[in-house]
């Protein structure tokens, strides 16, 4: 195990993200955390309570007098607020309150869905995050961002509410599989792209390690891509700046994800949408052309598309004029001065947002 990364926030708020092996060191958490616990509702959903909810319960046998848990549909579909509803209900039907605790076991669905309900549910209870996919432990379990969708926008409901604690067990990524594995690794590609270039080379260097999901690698890799994101969630903790870098790659992705109605991962289209950023930041010689066509080409052994059959750009473009980042001033984009380098635009016009999208489209000969 590394040492817990502590993660602060405002008003002197702080919370540690644990990377390890197991859960072998949770119930020594959780009892350091919250001694005397009364109750705990660990939210999971049909793919991860099937693998690991008895794995976790086991592991906190002692740590609380009651534990409930209330298991969703797995998929994109079930992050809405009829499942908010169904967990509110559960909470009231076991008699929960404000000090006792709400567990989210699984992917970004998941650690979203239940930080959610907890941030809501009497105004805010306590809450730990055991994320399960690779996308989550590197990303969305950290910086306290949670929410639903609703209708055709993703994350649209949600608000900034802190874990007292993430705790991201490697082991668990043995029985993920490929796609979202790899998905997980365009967030992780993404760290390195916006501020650590040495870390983006040691990710190249070592990408077969890391696809083979050696403990140590994957350890050591967390760690660095929980770091950068810590970065900039404490010195930005509710987006008002600086954080919105971590969104290199989302502006294009996210529509994309909306266009094809999630056929594509979130991670793939992440992906997608940073070879897109890249080719704005090579138009505006940001990029030199070997640096773009390095990033475009480096995502593919990692096991992510680059590049699409032809599509309606014009459909997608409509998305982003939707994107949560718009505002009265204008589109908030990120782009590349060079690897490991960000910055926030807010001038990319209609023509350079047709010619990224239009880069993603295969030629056939």
């Amino acid at each position: 195990m590394s040492d817990p990364i502590e993660v602060s926030y405002k008003n002197n708020g702080c919370y540690r993200v644990v990377v390890t092996e197991d859960y072998s060191d949770l119930s020594q958490y959780i009892r350091e955390l919250f001694p005397g616990l009364v109750r705990i509702c660990i939210i999971s959903d049909t793919n991860v309570s099937k693998l690991y909810l008895d794995t976790v319960k086991a592991a906190l046998s002692d740590c609380c007098e009651t534990m409930y848990d209330l298991v969703f549909e797995a998929g994109e579909q079930s992050k809405c607020l009829d499942t908010v509803k169904i967990c509110y209900d559960r909470l009231l039907e076991c008699g929960f309150n404000r000090k006792d605790l709400v567990i989210g076991l699984g992917g970004g669905v998941c650690g979203d869905l239940s930080a959610f309900v907890a941030s809501t549910y009497m105004r805010g209870c306590r809450f730990v995050n055991l994320p399960t996919s690779l996308l989550s432990m590197a990303d969305s379990s950290v910086g306290g961002k949670c929410g639903v969708d609703y209708e055709m926008y993703k994350n649209l409901i949600g608000q900034v509410y802190m874990p007292d604690l993430v705790y991201a067990a490697v082991n668990v990524l043995s029985t993920l599989p490929e796609r979202e594995f790899s998905s997980g690794m365009a967030e992780i590609l993404k760290a390195g792209l916006i501020k650590d270039a040495s870390f983006y080379e040691w990710l190249i260097e070592n990408f077969d390690h890391i696809m083979d999901r050696e403990s140590a690698y994957l350890v050591k890799m967390l760690d660095t891509a929980i770091s950068i994101k810590k970065f900039f969630v404490t010195r930005d903790p509710f987006e008002e700046g600086e954080r919105m870098i971590l969104n290199f790659g989302h502006t294009i992705g996210h529509a994309l994800e909306k266009y094809f109605d999630f056929r594509y991962s979130h991670g793939e289209c992440v992906a997608l949408g940073m070879v897109a950023a890249s080719k704005i930041s090579h138009g505006r010689s940001m990029l030199s052309d070997e640096e773009f066509y390095e990033i475009r080409d480096m995502f593919v052994p990692f096991g992510l598309p680059i590049s699409l059959d032809a599509y309606d750009t014009d459909a997608v473009i409509d998305n982003i004029s939707h994107d949560k980042k718009n505002t009265d001033t204008g589109l908030s984009f990120i782009l590349l001065k060079k690897p490991g380098k960000a910055v926030i635009v807010k001038d990319v016009s209609p023509e350079e947002l047709k010619e990224a999208c239009g880069c993603l489209i295969v030629e056939w000969d």
